[in-house]
């Protein structure tokens, strides 16, 4: 075994998880109190000078403390901004080192779980970081895995999250089976078309049982922005006309807010200059006051997770509602059918590429033994049915929602550096 041991990670856009081998098989770690997942979030605690993570760092923004919040940054992978700085208490911080605080609060906590040094590490990726980019994606994975390296970890390698999905998957089977594995995320939703069985899971080389895999950067966050953009921007000036030419406020300012990891980018003195000379002029001031409240005091991220929390709810509810944190007062009352016309669109996409994975398998949808679904967002209604509706015949199983892929990261850990030196 390598000095140190070893881990599986999947740093999610919207949640982490991290798995372990004890006794013989994989379990989840504890990072946040007893919970498994830690919310993939940084604050930066400003009276306290503390950094703040997971439940912690979102509760310590809700509560007022002066400070910064900062979510999905997994995103921020492959992107321009990957190579920006951002001002967190009169310092300029790379991003970079920012999720570098993150994974190393990960490695950390996985360590006090061990109880010993852990410095190999099998990260999670999805299929693609960023669509339609090669160069991009193979930065994006160049630059996880640089950040792993510098939060301590000797050994790192990778895996596609559905993959992970279906080792853990496998563990429950007494046959083999074709399965096709979804994994829908936070950012990306992921599929792949594998051979599993008790034997096949014995071998240490499983490529020639991953027959395909397929992504597509869309997800939970993405989702959100769609709701945001539908039923909250409305309340704060998206269709306000602005002077004699009645014309829109730029379309910038709701996409940046409505999106969780461009939030901070609308706090500017330049914006709160431009909104209160567009009050003046606007048919609708309340929305643009609304607006400007939001800004100068940063609400964004509280009405990021308001929406997120107005998602989940529509999974098992037929309408959700909440108070916007802005004066003047303003409710919002989303529907289980007004989410499923913002994500149409999605849902094909998603299904599109689903379609994709069975092709460059070779394999008809009618020959799936089971569809294995997780991710938080295989619960949204809409989109589950887009996808199940593609295999008619096959059995539906449901995994863990957050903690399938770090499993399997953990199991996959064990065949890569159980017998490697150190």
């Amino acid at each position: 075994m390598t000095t140190g041991g070893f881990c599986g990670v999947d740093f999610g856009t919207s949640n982490s998880t991290a798995g372990i081998m004890a006794a013989g098989a994989a379990r989840m770690c504890r990072l946040e109190g007893e919970h498994a997942t830690l919310p993939s979030a940084i604050f930066f605690d400003y009276e306290a000078r503390a950094t703040r993570f997971g439940r912690d760092a979102v509760d310590a923004y809700v509560d007022g403390r002066p400070g910064r919040l900062l979510r999905a940054l997994k995103s921020v992978l492959g992107s321009s901004l990957m190579r920006e700085t951002t001002v967190v208490n009169g310092r300029r911080i790379a991003f970079r080192e920012i999720i570098g605080l993150f994974v190393a609060r990960l490695k950390a906590k996985v360590e006090a779980e061990a109880g010993g040094p852990v410095d190999s590490v099998v990260l999670g990726r999805p299929v693609r970081f960023v669509d339609g980019d090669d160069a991009a994606d193979r930065q994006a994975e160049a630059e996880l895995v640089a950040v792993a390296h510098a939060a301590g970890f000797r050994h790192v390698a990778m895996q596609f999250e559905p993959v992970a999905a279906a080792l853990d998957y496998e563990r429950r089977l007494d046959r083999e089976e074709l399965a096709f594995i979804v994994d829908l995320g936070g950012g990306t939703s992921d599929f792949a078309v594998v051979r599993l069985s008790p034997a096949r899971a014995r071998a240490a080389d499983r490529a020639a049982d991953i027959l395909a895999t397929s992504g597509v950067h869309i997800g939970g966050t993405d989702f959100d922005h769609r709701l945001s953009i539908d039923a909250v921007m409305p309340k704060l000036g998206y269709d306000a006309a602005i002077g004699e030419k009645r014309l829109p406020l730029p379309r910038h300012l709701f996409h940046d807010l409505a999106t969780w990891h461009r939030i901070q980018h609308v706090y500017t003195d330049d914006n709160l200059r431009y909104l209160a000379r567009a009050r003046r002029a606007a048919d609708d001031p309340a929305s643009l006051a609304r607006l400007i409240d939001v800004l100068e005091h940063q609400a964004g991220h509280r009405i990021a997770g308001l929406v997120e929390a107005a998602k989940i709810a529509l999974s098992g509810e037929d309408a959700a509602a909440f108070a916007l944190p802005a004066e003047p007062p303003a409710a919002v009352t989303m529907t289980r059918a007004g989410l499923d016309a913002a994500l149409a669109a999605d849902a094909g996409r998603i299904a599109e590429a689903a379609l994709a994975c069975c092709a460059r398998a070779g394999v008809e949808p009618g020959r799936i033994g089971s569809v294995f679904l997780t991710g938080g967002s295989t619960a949204i209604p809409c989109v589950r049915a887009r996808i199940l509706d593609l295999f008619p015949t096959a059995g539906v199983v449901s995994g863990d929602l957050f903690g399938s892929v770090g499993v399997g990261l953990a199991l996959d850990a064990a065949r890569k550096f159980d017998h490697a030196p150190a």
